[in-house]
């Protein structure tokens, strides 16, 4: 078994009612937990990532200092060790093997700029278990999830991305990065949760 889950940033300030909440979010974690219920013996690896930003100063310029242009400037969002920052409570991480934290004073949206607790890169958790397939959820589709899938493309991984499972900012933002993953490589698939 060669196949590795990232469940990408579904926390609270992603979901509705959140700093940044998407349209859906909710919905997602609920769907993914369902995926989970029904397919973690399919993977050696499943991996989530959160944001895990400093709540004293602009985590490398990410958070806006006035207003945000939401390109590159951001409200505060996701500030390490706040309920913002927690997982969605309608996911179930138990299945979890992996926690990955990212952003601690740097804007980070690819999962593959976090490292676990003990230090460990994304990259080096996949060569470890030799894993090469990989299938990507979570939020959102046109920032955090697309970068997290070009990395892993990035890596010489064959990417998966589970369309049914993913919510973005915006409509036409997540059908341009869905595109865009599938012209580099990406497999676009529902996952039937």
């Amino acid at each position: 078994m060669s196949r590795a889950l990232f469940i990408v940033d579904v926390q609270n300030d992603f979901t509705e009612g959140g700093a940044l909440g998407v349209t859906g979010g909710d919905a997602v974690a609920a769907a993914i937990t369902r995926h989970l219920r029904a397919h973690a013996d399919d993977y050696a690896l499943i991996v989530a990532s959160r944001d895990w930003h400093h709540g004293d100063h602009d985590n490398g310029g990410h958070f806006a200092d006035g207003e945000p242009d939401f390109v590159d400037t951001w409200p505060v969002h996701c500030v390490a060790d706040t309920a913002g920052a927690e997982y969605d409570p309608a996911l179930d991480t138990a299945a979890v093997t992996h926690h990955v934290r990212k952003g601690q004073g740097v804007p980070a949206y690819s999962l593959f700029e976090g490292t676990t607790d003990a230090g460990e890169s994304v990259a080096d958790l996949l060569t470890e278990r030799g894993v090469v397939d990989v299938d990507v959820v979570g939020l959102a589709t046109d920032y955090c999830v697309r970068a997290s899938a070009l990395d892993a493309l990035a890596h010489g991984r064959r990417v998966r991305i589970l369309t049914d499972l993913v919510a973005g900012v915006a409509d036409h933002s997540s059908e341009a990065a869905l595109a865009e993953l599938a012209h580099a490589g990406a497999e676009l698939s529902e996952s039937g949760a």
